[in-house]
C-alpha cells in the first residue's frame, strides 16, 4: 500500500471516528492495532505492547500526576482565593481592577501548577461572582477568566512542554524558560485589551467601591507567601539545576502540602477528592499518550517523514509559508481533540521538518503551545469553554460564552505573531539559563 493512500485512509478513519464520538485514544490505538495487523500480520502487533509499555514505565511521565496533583489541591484549599483577596484589595480602585487581577492570578496558578483547569477553575470560581457582583460586563468577564486560565500550559511548569520534550527529544528544562518571557507577554497583551477597553468604555468595570485601609492591605499580604514558596521550590530547582523536572514535580507537590498544612486546610475528603481525580486525569493522559504514541509510531514506519519532508521540498514552498501552514493546521485540531494528543499527533511530524527548514526547536514548541492555548477558547470544543459553563451555571448560554472569548483569542493570535516575528521571546533566556 503506498504512503499517499496510507495517510488518505488513516486520517480518514481517524476522522470518522472521532465524527461517531468515540474516545480519542481508542481511535487512535484501534486504528494502530488494525494497520498493523492489516499490513503485517499478527507477529507485528509486538510493536503495540513495545511502545505502550515503554510510555508505561517512563520516569520523565511522573511529571504529570504530581503537576495535576499540585493543582488540585490548589484548587480546592483556596490558595488562589487568597491571592486574590490580596490583589483586589491593593489595586481595586482602578478601572478593570478586577479582571486585571485575575490575569494576574491566573498567571501566578499556572507557575504554581502547570495546567490550565486549576487556573481556570479555581479563579473563576472566585473571580465570576465578585466581577458580576460589582457590575462588571459579562462577556468581559467571560472571555478574562477563559483566556487567561489558559496561561497554564505556557507559563512554567507546563504539561504539554513536558509531553513536547518526551516526544521530540526536546530538553523540558529549555522549554520551560522559552515559555516565561512568552507566557508574561501573553498575559500583559491580555491586561493592556483590559486597560484599554475600559478606558474607552468605563461602564464595562467600574472600580471598586470600598476603599481598603492600610492595615487591610498589609494583613492581605500573607496571601502571597505559599504561591512565592511553591514557584521558587518548582522553578528554583529546576532552573538552578539541583533537580529535574520529575523531581521538581514531586518538590512542589510537597511544597503545596505544606502550605496547604500550614494554613490548616488540609482534611482527608479532600485528600481523597484529590487522589481520586487524579488518577482518572492521570490515566485518560496516558492512554491518550500511548494511542497516539502507537499511531504515530506506525505511520513513521510506513515512511511518513520522508514523505511528508519530500512533499515540503517537492511544492518549493517558502519556510514561513509552511510554518503559517503548521500553525493553521494545529489551530484547526485544537478546535476539536485534546491537547495531548494533538501534540503526539503533530509534533512528531511538524518538529523534523522545521528543524530540516532550520528553525529553533525551542522557539516552535512555544508556537506550538499558544496554538494549544488558542485550541482550549476555541468553539465549538474549547475546554475552557465547558470549564466557564460549569462555572456560570444556567444564567449563561454556550453562544454567549463562544462570542465573550474571540476578542481574547485574537489577542493571542496576536502574540503568536509577535513571537514569529520576535523569536528571542521564546529563546533568549533558555540561552542564559541553560547552556547544554
Amino acid at each position: 500500500m503506498s504512503i499517499e493512500l496510507v495517510t488518505l485512509t488513516m486520517f480518514g478513519s481517524l476522522i470518522i471516528g472521532l465524527i461517531l464520538g468515540l474516545p480519542l485514544s481508542f481511535v487512535l490505538g484501534g486504528i494502530a492495532v488494525g494497520y498493523t495487523y492489516l499490513l503485517w500480520g499478527p507477529q507485528a502487533l509486538f510493536m503495540i505492547v513495545s511502545r505502550s509499555f515503554d510510555w508505561s514505565t517512563n520516569v520523565l511521565i511522573l511529571c504529570l500526576p504530581y503537576f495535576i496533583t499540585m493543582g488540585l489541591l490548589l484548587e480546592r484549599s483556596g490558595i488562589a482565593g487568597d491571592l486574590y483577596e490580596m490583589f483586589y484589595r491593593w489595586v481595586g480602585f482602578l478601572k478593570g481592577s478586577l479582571a486585571i487581577v485575575t490575569v494576574v492570578v491566573c498567571a501566578v496558578v499556572a507557575a504554581m501548577t502547570g495546567n490550565t483547569g486549576a487556573g481556570t477553575v479555581s479563579t473563576g470560581i472566585i473571580a465570576y461572582p465578585a466581577m458580576i457582583k460589582r457590575n462588571y460586563d459579562k462577556r468581559l468577564v467571560i472571555g478574562t477568566i477563559a483566556s487567561a486560565g489558559t496561561l497554564g500550559i505556557l507559563i512554567p511548569p507546563s504539561v504539554m512542554f513536558i509531553i513536547i520534550g518526551m516526544v521530540c527529544g526536546v530538553s523540558v528544562g529549555k522549554l520551560f524558560a522559552g515559555g516565561v518571557l512568552s507566557g508574561m507577554m501573553l498575559a500583559g497583551l491580555f491586561i493592556l485589551f483590559i486597560v484599554v477597553r475600559t478606558f474607552l468604555n468605563p461602564k464595562l468595570a467600574p472600580p471598586a467601591p470600598v476603599a481598603f485601609s492600610r492595615a487591610e492591605k498589609m494583613k492581605s499580604l500573607a496571601g502571597v507567601i505559599p504561591p512565592l514558596f511553591i514557584i521558587v521550590a518548582v522553578l528554583g530547582t529546576l532552573f538552578g539545576g539541583l533537580a529535574t523536572p520529575t523531581e521538581a514535580a514531586s518538590i512542589g507537590v510537597c511544597a503545596v502540602a505544606v502550605s496547604i498544612a500550614i494554613r490548616r486546610r488540609f482534611n482527608w475528603r479532600m485528600f481523597q477528592d484529590v487522589c481520586y481525580t487524579n488518577l482518572k486525569l492521570s490515566c485518560m493522559v496516558l492512554w491518550i499518550i500511548i494511542g497516539a504514541s502507537c499511531f504515530v509510531s506506525l505511520y513513521s514506519a510506513l515512511g511518513a517523514k520522508e514523505f511528508l519532508e519530500g512533499l515540503v521540498v517537492g511544492l518549493g514552498l517558502s519556510r514561513w509559508f509552511v510554518i503559517i501552514l503548521m500553525m493553521l493546521i494545529l489551530f484547526i485540531l485544537g478546535m476539536f481533540l485534546d491537547p495531548a494528543g494533538i501534540i503526539m499527533l503533530a509534533a512528531p511530524v511538524f518538529y523534523p521538518i522545521i528543524i530540516k527548514l532550520g528553525f529553533d526547536p525551542i522557539w516552535f514548541g512555544v508556537l506550538f503551545v499558544i496554538n494549544l492555548q488558542m485550541g482550549y477558547i476555541s468553539p465549538p470544543f474549547g475546554y475552557n469553554l465547558f470549564y466557564m459553563k460549569s462555572i456560570c451555571g444556567s444564567d449563561v448560554r454556550i453562544e454567549e460564552i463562544y462570542l465573550s472569548v474571540l476578542p481574547f483569542l485574537g489577542i493571542m493570535a496576536i502574540g503568536l505573531a509577535i513571537i514569529m516575528v520576535f523569536p528571542q521571546l521564546a529563546t533568549w533566556l533558555p540561552s542564559i539559563l541553560i547552556k547544554k
